[in-house]
């Protein structure tokens, strides 16, 4: 790619749009999940729904991991900032993401000492330079995200630094894709697979998708044309009744993957029996934790956390958003009393979030179709 606007071209996108069209079966409704948040946020942002014909739905799916952290384990986050002597790092969009007692940024105000970071290194320094104070890396991501902070991992047992820890919320994005191609009544015909997860992943692991569920899978790129070459992946399949894995998005996506990063989460990580997500529920290994060599750096295992289980507001419906029940618009608080200004839920808050994307790239006052 020499220039973003390659990726952007109007003619280009045009013709892209006319071979949808062309491939598509008029008398059949289409209903594609584009996976990961970031994709979804393109769509919105580049009016991409306005080019594709009527009989073709996106539904969003559940890869913004800010979104399915369920409200217990942002208490428990929490709950590690008013501990004496502590202060919690996290990454920007988690500052705003509600609690049963407020969010970060709310708590923050209160006094507790709660500071932004761009990377778990940033948190790691902060530790280095604060040697009477322990630093906390409020740790959330799939797969994108692990090794950097697999890598931070590593790099504090080489420094044998006692004041850090990490508070792992890592989830993995396949038993996800599982749980919702499980789900009762969910129809996906296929999938616009997530880009930066399989930088890391690589293409293989959605070989089950098309294998056990004959599900067409096309890995994607976040630009508009990367969308719409996807898309008609996807359809090509359909139409010839096939179901196999793609990868458009071979500039970035190896189809093995990047193996020094799994390396070094496979150093770091094993996996959790089980894990709540939002909306999903309980899904059987499908997060991280710190295995037993780096348990001296594991916030789970050095602090007493309250471990319950929070359900959602019942007004918000998050889950139903999350897995594509629902569109955004159709949650009853939507834009009412939940708002970029003041999210009842996640999905309001993240850069990835579905409503977020559709407050501010969708939403005009009136419901839109699907």
């Amino acid at each position: 790619m020499k220039y973003v606007d390659e990726f952007r071209d109007p003619e280009l996108i045009a013709r892209a749009a006319q071979e949808i069209a062309r491939t598509a079966e008029p008398s059949r409704h289409y209903r594609i999940m584009e996976v990961c948040g970031g994709h979804t946020h393109a769509i919105y942002r580049h009016g991409l729904r306005d080019v594709l014909p009527e009989n073709i739905e996106l539904v969003h799916g559940p890869g913004c991991p800010v979104c399915v952290l369920p409200t217990g384990r942002v208490d428990d986050g929490l709950a590690i900032a008013q501990h004496p002597g502590a202060i919690l790092t996290c990454f920007g969009d988690m500052l705003r993401v509600p609690g049963t007692k407020g969010t970060p940024l709310e708590l923050k105000a209160r006094g507790a000492d709660i500071r932004m970071v761009y990377s778990p290194l940033d948190a790691l320094r902060l530790a280095v330079d604060n040697p009477k104070r322990h630093v906390c890396f409020f740790a959330i991501g799939f797969e994108t995200t692990a090794p950097s902070t697999a890598l931070t991992l590593l790099r504090a047992q080489e420094l044998g630094l006692r004041n850090f820890s990490v508070f792992c919320n890592h989830v993995t994005i396949v038993p996800a894709m599982r749980a919702i191609l499980d789900s009762p009544g969910m129809r996906i015909d296929g999938f616009v697979g997530p880009g930066h997860v399989s930088s890391i992943t690589g293409c293989r692991p959605y070989e089950f998708v098309a294998r056990d569920y004959g599900k067409p899978v096309a890995v994607a790129g976040f630009e508009p044309l990367d969308i719409l070459e996807a898309i008609i992946m996807v359809l090509r399949q359909l139409r010839a009744g096939e179901a196999k894995v793609e990868n458009q998005y071979r500039r970035i996506v190896p189809w093995e993957g990047n193996p020094v990063a799994l390396r070094a989460m496979a150093r770091v990580f094993e996996l959790r029996p089980y894990f709540e997500w939002r909306g999903l529920g309980f899904i059987s290994q499908s997060a991280l934790k710190l295995n037993a060599s780096f348990a001296q750096w594991d916030a789970e295992v050095q602090f007493e956390l309250p471990g319950i289980r929070v359900t959602d507001p019942k007004a918000a419906q998050c889950g139903e958003v999350l897995k594509g029940v629902l569109k955004p618009h159709q949650c009853k608080l939507f834009a009412k009393e939940c708002n970029p200004e003041h999210p009842i839920g996640a999905l309001m808050v993240s850069s990835e979030g579905a409503c977020a994307a559709y407050y501010r790239y969708a939403h005009r006052g009136d419901p839109v179709s699907a």
